[in-house]
């Protein structure tokens, strides 16, 4: 699964980590987070996050 990164901020969305303060459990794919979801560093929408390259 992709990591994701938050534009705004440079949080990066690990899936194999999840959210577990905001209730995303790990395992969890970015494209599976739902759409009220946003970065818990700075509070930006999926829409700001950009797949991060391997």
């Amino acid at each position: 699964m992709k990591k994701y990164e938050c534009g705004p901020c440079g949080y990066i969305y690990d899936p194999a980590e999840g959210d577990p303060d905001g209730g995303i459990e790990p395992g969890t794919a970015f494209e599976d987070l739902p759409d009220d979801w946003v970065c818990p560093l700075c509070g930006a929408g999926k829409e700001d996050f950009t797949p991060v390259e391997d």
